[in-house]
């Protein structure tokens, strides 16, 4: 049986024909939970990858919910089949090919630590078709690898994705997620 998380939350989910109605509720709660230690340019251009990824088919979207306040989210979509960049990384590609992006995740700092993350990961990617999924982690948050990596991602290599990004963690899981609910190391 797999680990649960009560948050108390309610969690909602979008497709592409929603983006129109949830986008500036992405864009306002990823600036809360980036707070102003993410003031950079590449930050500012976060409105844009909602865009970008919103309008990509089967976009998906979960929103976690505390009433009518927005407390996370999380979204991504299908990579399309045969550009699975990731793939450069491994010596030997998994012979499963179906990749979901795991796009962005961000909780409200009210909500951090109460398992919330998790639970919009898990209702993200639970009962995906694809068989895995893969996302970038900022190589400057080791906690949150590791956070990751309790879920059953690992990390196969590094990229900087844009000349003005950070250096993130290639990460890589099979689907479903295998791992626990895990807990942020202590710095």
């Amino acid at each position: 049986m797999e680990p649960t998380v009560s948050t108390g939350l309610e969690i909602r989910r979008f497709g592409t024909e929603d983006l129109a109605d949830i986008r500036q509720t992405i864009i306002d709660l990823y600036e809360v939970a980036a707070g102003t230690d993410r003031d950079d340019d590449f930050t500012k251009k976060f409105p844009w990858f909602v865009d970008h990824w919103g309008h990509q088919p089967a976009f998906t979207c979960v929103i976690a919910y505390d009433g009518d306040r927005a407390m996370g989210f999380a979204y991504g979509a299908p990579a399309p089949e045969g550009r699975e960049w990731w793939r450069a990384y491994l010596a030997q590609a998994p012979e499963k090919s179906l990749t979901f992006a795991y796009s962005e995740l961000a909780v409200h700092p009210e909500r951090r630590k109460q398992g919330v993350a998790y639970t919009l990961s898990r209702a993200l990617l639970d009962d995906r078709p694809e068989d895995l999924a893969v996302l970038l982690v900022d190589t400057e948050h080791p906690r949150v690898q590791a956070l990751y990596e309790s879920w059953g991602f690992r990390k196969v290599g590094e990229r900087r994705p844009f000349p003005d990004s950070p250096l993130y963690a290639v990460m890589l899981a099979d689907l479903p997620l295998s791992g626990s609910p895990g807990h942020i190391p202590p710095a």
